[in-house]
């Protein structure tokens, strides 16, 4: 009797990411984003079409409080970051976000502080202790401003996933919101945001 495993429709989905050349799974990984941003949008303006911008604005902020913890966890998890990592770990889990691969975004200042690094027989370190970060492109808004829409106020949605993914990465962390729509900002970002080590 010939015996052979039952390859299910996952199990397939997945090994043929094996047989991809690295071209082809970073335009995956990106169209993977796209994907998840659409359905992103699409869910949140569902909702405001039957119950509201302010339904959905509440709905979307008690997704993301989940959403961004959950990412957090699992970007750590696949570099091998544990938590309380401070703000190195934090620059570091920015630039793997889903966002990071369809927006621009960038660490526009560091503010090192000297510290005794453990393991190093008491040497002393410049690690950084303040960052701030912008998002210098951001998709959705672009969008808007291309149909000639208002920015979307995000900043409340926006709080709540920033500072819960810096908390989730280390809980010293506290986030200001420097500036996000509505709030006015300048045309070189959409927003930005400083993170600060508190001991």
């Amino acid at each position: 009797m010939n015996e052979t495993k039952k390859v299910t429709d996952a199990e397939e989905g997945i090994s043929i990411l094996s047989e991809m050349d690295k071209e082809e799974l970073v335009k995956i990984i990106i169209d993977d984003a796209k994907n998840w941003l659409a359905h992103d949008g699409l869910w949140f303006q569902s909702i405001e079409k039957d119950f509201g911008i302010e339904a959905a604005i509440k709905a979307d902020t008690e997704a993301w409080e989940k959403f961004t913890v959950v990412e957090a966890k699992r970007i750590m998890e696949r570099l091998g970051i544990k938590p309380g990592g401070g703000i190195p770990a934090l620059v570091e889990c920015l630039k793997h976000r889903l966002y990071a691969r369809l927006n621009k975004q960038k660490v526009v200042e560091q503010s090192p502080a000297v510290v005794t690094v453990s393991g190093t027989c008491g040497r002393s370190a410049a690690v950084p202790n303040r960052i701030v970060f912008q998002m210098t492109d951001c998709r959705v808004q672009s969008a808007r401003k291309r149909k000639g829409l208002p920015d979307f106020p995000c900043k409340s949605v926006g709080i709540v996933e920033y500072v819960e993914f810096a908390r989730a990465i280390d809980p010293r962390i506290e986030t200001r919101c420097i500036a996000c729509p509505p709030d006015k900002h300048p045309q070189d970002y959409w927003c930005s945001w400083e993170f600060t080590l508190k001991e």
